[in-house]
C-alpha cells in the first residue's frame, strides 16, 4: 500500500462511495445540493472565499441574490436553527486579498449579525498560506481538492471560448477585456469515515485558530448529491497534509512523503495536472525514473504561462529549470509537458493539483508541485488506493478518469484517445499521435531560456520558499534547493 498512515498520510479510511468531479460547475453544483441538506453541520475551509460567488452563474456573471454562496449559507443557518454553519480563511496577506476583490474585508462585512461563523485564519508560520479546500457536511460527506469559491473559478469542461457565464461585464462590441479566464478545476467527493476525518481536520484548524473547542456531530446518513455518478465503491482513502513548524504544532510532510513513494513505485504512467511544476525535489525524483531504461512515462499537464504578473516573473522562470532537468534525463523519449488551449487557442488556466500513478493511485487535492506546498503552507490531498486485479473495480475506475481527462483537454470522444493510446503503445506516444491528427487543444509547454534576473529568480526560488525561516532568508535557497535534489536522486536511486 501507498497510504501509509504515519508516514505517507495522516488517516486511511475506507469510502463507501467516492467521486472525482472534473471543474466548477459541477463542484458548485454539487457542493449546493449537499449543503442544502445539512442537518447538524457546513465547515468549509478555504484559501480565499468570495460571498458574492454565484453557485449557477448567468451571461454576464449575473444571477438571483439566493444563488449567492454567503446568502445561501446565511439562509441556510436562519432556517435551521440546529445547524452549525463555519467558514475558516486564510488571513490573507494584502496583494493577495486584492486579486480576489479583498475577500476577508468583503467575507467580515457579509456575515456581521449573521448566524454564520467567520474566521481569518493567520496563524502560521510569516509568508506562509493556509491554502487547504474543504467543504465538510455532517461528518459525513466532504468535498476536497483545489477549488476556491470565487466567480473566477466556475468553468465547464468543454471550456467555451467566450463564455457569456465567465463575462464579468458585457460590451456592446466584442468581449470585455476583463472576462474571466477559462479554468480547471477538479475536487474529490467521499462519504463515511474519510468524511468524518476532514471533520476532525477542520475542527482541529478550528482551535487552533480561535481556541474555540468544537464537538463531533452527531451520527448521520451521508446525503450523497443525486447529480454527480460514484466512480469508486468501498475504495481505501488517504488524507495526506502539509504544515509548516508554528509554535508547538510540529512540521508535516505527509503531502512531501506521498508524491516520492507514487513515484518510486510507479511502473508505467505518471500523469500530474497542476498549477506549478518547481519543485526540485520532485524534479530529481522524476528525472531519475526517467533514466531507467524500463521506468514509466512521465505526462504532466500545466499552464502555458500564469495569469499573474508575479508568477511569471517566480514561479514561470523556475518551471523552465524543473523542466529542463526532465528533458536532459529523458534518454528513452518517455516525456510529455502540454498546456492546454480553447478551441481558438486562448489559454486555459490549470489549477487543479491531480496525479494519477498507474491505475492505482488517484490523488486530488490542495498542493501544488512547489517547495511551498511540500513543506511550508497548509495543504491537504485526498488519495484513492485501488487495490484487486488490473483492469477490474477501482483500478478500471481510475484508467478511465485518466482516459476522460485526457479526452476532456483534447476534445475528443473516450474512445478516440482509448484507441490512440492502445495502437501507440503509451500515453505520451497516443497524445503526439492524435495532436498530428489535428487535436491541436494540447501543445508542448514553451521552454525559453533562462537568463539574467530570472535565472537568480530560478535558482534562489524568490516566491516559493522550501520551510519556515526560509521565506525570509533568500540566501539559504540555492543550497536547500541542492539539499532537495540529492533526496530526489536519492529516493528514485533506492528504488532502482
Amino acid at each position: 500500500m501507498l497510504l501509509e498512515p504515519g508516514s505517507t498520510c495522516w488517516r486511511r479510511e475506507v469510502s463507501g462511495r467516492a467521486a472525482l468531479i472534473v471543474d466548477m460547475a459541477a463542484y458548485f453544483d454539487a457542493a449546493m445540493t449537499a449543503m442544502g441538506r445539512a442537518k447538524h453541520t457546513v465547515h468549509l475551509l478555504n484559501w480565499a472565499f468570495e460571498p458574492q460567488t454565484l453557485f449557477h452563474p448567468q451571461p454576464g456573471c449575473t444571477g438571483p441574490d439566493s444563488d449567492r454562496i454567503a446568502n445561501f449559507l446565511k439562509r441556510l443557518a436562519k432556517d435551521n436553527p440546529d445547524l452549525d454553519v463555519r467558514i475558516l480563511c486564510w488571513q490573507s496577506a494584502a496583494p493577495v486579498a486584492a486579486t480576489q476583490n479583498w475577500f476577508p474585508l468583503a467575507d467580515r462585512k457579509e456575515f456581521a449579525g449573521s448566524r454564520v461563523k467567520f474566521h481569518l485564519d493567520g496563524k502560521l508560520p510569516m509568508g506562509a498560506s493556509h491554502h487547504q479546500k474543504v467543504i465538510v457536511i455532517d461528518d459525513a460527506i466532504a468535498f476536497c481538492g483545489g477549488g476556491d469559491i470565487g466567480p473566477d473559478r466556475w468553468d465547464t469542461p468543454q471550456h467555451l471560448d467566450d463564455d457569456p457565464r465567465r463575462q464579468k461585464t458585457r460590451h456592446a462590441h466584442g468581449n470585455s477585456e476583463n472576462d474571466f479566464d477559462s479554468r480547471h478545476e477538479v475536487m474529490g467527493l467521499v462519504e463515511g469515515a474519510p468524511a468524518k476525518a476532514l471533520g476532525l481536520l477542520f475542527r482541529e484548524r478550528w482551535t487552533r485558530a480561535t481556541g474555540e473547542i468544537l464537538p463531533e456531530p452527531p451520527t448521520t446518513r451521508p446525503a450523497w448529491p443525486a447529480q454527480v455518478t460514484a466512480q469508486f465503491k468501498a475504495v481505501e482513502v488517504g488524507l495526506s497534509r502539509t504544515h509548516g513548524a508554528w509554535g508547538h504544532h510540529p512540521e508535516v510532510r505527509e503531502v512531501e512523503a506521498l508524491h516520492l513513494a507514487a513515484i518510486a513505485d510507479a511502473r508505467r504512467c505518471i500523469y500530474m495536472e497542476n498549477q506549478y511544476f518547481t519543485s526540485p525535489l520532485i524534479a530529481a525524483a522524476l528525472a531519475g525514473r526517467l533514466s531507467e531504461p524500463e521506468g514509466p512515462e512521465v505526462v504532466l499537464i500545466g499552464t502555458e504561462h500564469s495569469p499573474s504578473f508575479f508568477d511569471q516573473a517566480t514561479m514561470d522562470r523556475t518551471r523552465v529549470k524543473f523542466l529542463e532537468r526532465l528533458k536532459r534525463a529523458d534518454r528513452y523519449g518517455r516525456f510529455q509537458a502540454y498546456s492546454p488551449v480553447t478551441t481558438l487557442g486562448r489559454i486555459i488556466i490549470v489549477h487543479a493539483k491531480l496525479t494519477i500513478i498507474d491505475d492505482r493511485l488517484l490523488r486530488i487535492g490542495s498542493a501544488n508541485i512547489n517547495n511551498r506546498s511540500l513543506g511550508f503552507d497548509t495543504e491537504c490531498d485526498l488519495s484513492f488506493e485501488a487495490t484487486g486485479r488490473a483492469g477490474t473495480g477501482n483500478r478500471l475506475e481510475i484508467t478511465r478518469l485518466r482516459t476522460h481527462l485526457l479526452a476532456h483537454w483534447l476534445g475528443c470522444d473516450h474512445a478516440i484517445v482509448e484507441a490512440a493510446i492502445r495502437k501507440a503503445g503509451g500515453i505520451g506516444a497516443g497524445l503526439e499521435a492524435l495532436r498530428n491528427a489535428g487535436y491541436a487543444r494540447l501543445r508542448p509547454i514553451a521552454m525559453k531560456p533562462v537568463e539574467g534576473l530570472a535565472a537568480a529568480i530560478a535558482a534562489y526560488h524568490l516566491g516559493d520558499p522550501f520551510s519556515p525561516g526560509d521565506g525570509w532568508r533568500p540566501w539559504r535557497r540555492k543550497s536547500l534547493s541542492k539539499s532537495a535534489d540529492r533526496r530526489g536522486h536519492e529516493a528514485a536511486k533506492a528504488h532502482a
